[in-house]
C-alpha cells in the first residue's frame, strides 16, 4: 500500500490555510521545519487525503478547496489514511514518521470551520511523529512500512 505527496503545506500561525512550499525539512520529534504546529509531542505533523477534500467538493459543491485549506502538513494521495492504525510507519521522502493520532477534536471558533463551514480533519487527517528527518518534496513515495505500535 502506497500513495504520494501531493502537497506540502505550512503556516507560521496556528488556525489558519498553510500555504504550499516546493519542498520541507521535517526534524525529529519536532516536524516540519518553521511550522507553527511542529514541537515535541504526539501531533508533530498533520495528513490528509486529496480523496478525503475530493469527497467534501463533492459532497458540498464548494470548489475552492485547496491543498492546505484544512491546515494539513501534507497532502496525499493514493492512501485512505485515516483507516492506517496507531504504530504504523510511513516512509515520506526521506523521512520516516509513526501514525501518532487518526483525527482531532476541534476546538470551538476554529478559523478552518469559519471558512469552509466544516472540517474533515477530525475524522480522516492522521497525525505522525518524525522518527528519522530529512527533505520531503510533492510527487515523493509515501510507503507503508508496518503496523507495528512503537508507544
Amino acid at each position: 500500500m502506497n500513495g504520494i505527496v501531493r502537497a506540502l503545506n505550512i503556516s507560521t500561525k496556528k488556525g489558519v490555510v498553510k500555504t504550499p512550499v516546493k519542498q520541507a525539512v521535517f526534524l525529529v520529534e519536532e516536524g516540519m521545519e518553521g511550522d507553527a504546529h511542529s514541537g515535541p509531542g504526539k501531533r508533530q505533523v498533520s495528513l490528509l487525503a486529496q480523496e478525503s477534500v475530493d469527497k467534501m467538493i463533492q459532497a458540498t459543491g464548494l470548489t475552492n478547496l485547496t491543498e492546505g485549506i484544512f491546515a494539513e502538513n501534507i497532502t496525499t494521495e493514493g492512501l485512505e489514511l485515516h483507516t492506517l492504525p496507531v504504530g504504523t510507519k510511513l516512509q515520506i521522502g526521506e523521512t520516516l514518521h509513526v501514525v501518532s493520532q487518526i483525527g482531532k477534536e476541534c476546538h470551538s471558533g476554529c478559523e478552518i470551520m469559519k471558512l469552509v463551514g466544516h472540517c474533515i480533519m477530525p475524522k480522516e487527517g492522521i497525525f505522525t511523529r518524525v522518527l528519522v528527518g530529512g527533505i520531503v518534496k510533492p510527487g515523493d513515495r509515501i510507503e507503508v512500512l508496518e503496523n507495528e505500535s512503537v508507544f
